[in-house]
């Protein structure tokens, strides 16, 4: 029942996890190998149902793990403990101030307390969010590992299994490269729709040759070519083809998405919870994108099964997100997921649970299991 939401929250749990990927992936601002790092989040209400949430940062994005845990363990905590359930828009308002940035972590609380409301109203997430347009989601899944080959061999699993959209990340080797992999990709993998982001990786004097030869290929879009503080270069960009272009680094939250459709930048956002820090500030970008007639793509952060859920239930309640998502790392990049029950992609398609909070559990052994730290 609603008034159960009166109830206190009385823990709260992190662990600093590094799980183990199959592959390396190259993206233009870095490489991430060996394993990945997330933070995972626990909450426990006097009644014992549990919310879990997930940071998902990336050092030379948003953040690193280190700031994700001490702002959550130091700096949130205290804002947690001892209020009710029903406070999480009180709560989530207090933590914007409480520390700056450390948006992962805010994304992180959000889901918990988003999940824990969920559980015990015996409400998915979605609903929470003001309900669900979508009973699934296209998925992207990108193409990033430096060796093309063991790629080609993904593209052939990502076909059989009915995936048919595929993100070639580009600008971290010659541009030669990127040109023979769409060549490639044109040629063998016709059937895949093709989206083309740079993550920032062309330097100002190359990025209008680069970006127009890749035009060619018509893509579906072209992705953040540029550093994310070079608005002027994004809109001459963007001005110079035909091919819609993507803001990723430039847009984290409401605020950057008001001055990059104000300054022309982009034809659409790429809206990622762990960016916006919460999912309410991403509804929140779609829909000052949706009211400037931008587009919107559900992107993702090196994630696992959490922050998938959490997105996939974002998006299920955003109509204005369009383009899909990209939360393919659980299916195809972590060695193993922490999920109790495996993150659902059919035939191409994220299906959106439909059970209480998040619609799945952290496996309290995985995360023993993988934990660098832990504390409670």
């Amino acid at each position: 029942m609603m008034g159960d939401l009166e109830q206190k929250i009385i823990a709260m749990d992190l662990w600093h996890l590094a799980l183990p990927v199959v592959s390396a992936r190259d993206h233009g601002i870095g490489r991430v190998e060996g394993s990945c790092e997330i933070v995972v989040l626990r909450l426990v209400a006097e009644g014992g149902a549990e919310g879990f949430g997930e940071a998902s940062p990336w050092a030379v994005f948003t953040g690193t793990p280190e700031a994700s845990y001490a702002a959550l363990d130091r700096y949130l905590r205290p804002l947690v403990i001892g209020r009710r359930v029903g406070d999480r828009v009180a709560i989530m308002d207090e933590a914007a101030r409480a520390v700056a940035h450390c948006t992962e972590a805010k994304a992180a609380l959000d889901s918990a307390l988003l999940d824990l409301a969920g559980r015990i109203s015996n409400l998915p997430v979605w609903a929470l969010l003001g309900g669900k347009c979508r009973d699934t989601i296209p998925l992207s899944c990108s193409i990033a590992n430096p060796d093309f080959d063991a790629d080609i061999a993904l593209m052939e699993r990502l076909r059989a299994d009915g995936v048919g959209l595929i993100k070639l990340k580009t600008g971290f080797r010659d541009h030669a490269f990127d040109i023979m992999r769409l060549e490639l990709i044109a040629r063998d993998f016709p059937e895949f729709r093709v989206r083309v982001d740079y993550n920032q990786g062309l330097e100002i004097d190359e990025a209008v040759p680069r970006v127009l030869d890749v035009a060619q290929f018509q893509p579906d879009f072209i992705e953040q070519p540029v550093r994310a503080h070079h608005f002027e270069l994004m809109a001459r960009l963007r001005g110079l083809t035909d091919v819609p272009l993507l803001a990723d680094e430039s847009v984290y939250g409401p605020e950057d998405m008001v001055r990059a459709a104000h300054e022309g930048i982009c034809d659409g956002v790429s809206i990622k919870i762990m960016k916006s820090g919460g999912l309410t500030r991403a509804q929140t970008v779609a829909r000052i994108a949706a009211a400037h007639g931008l587009m919107a793509y559900g992107g993702d952060m090196f994630e696992a099964g959490l922050a998938h859920l959490a997105g996939t239930h974002m998006i299920a309640a955003t109509p204005e997100i369009t383009l899909g998502c990209e939360f393919y790392q659980a299916s195809y990049f972590l060695n193993e997921d922490i999920l109790e029950t495996p993150f659902r992609v059919e035939a191409g398609q994220v299906i959106v649970p439909d059970g209480p909070g998040l619609g799945a559990r952290a496996d309290p052994e995985k995360l023993e299991h993988y934990a660098v730290r832990r504390s409670g």
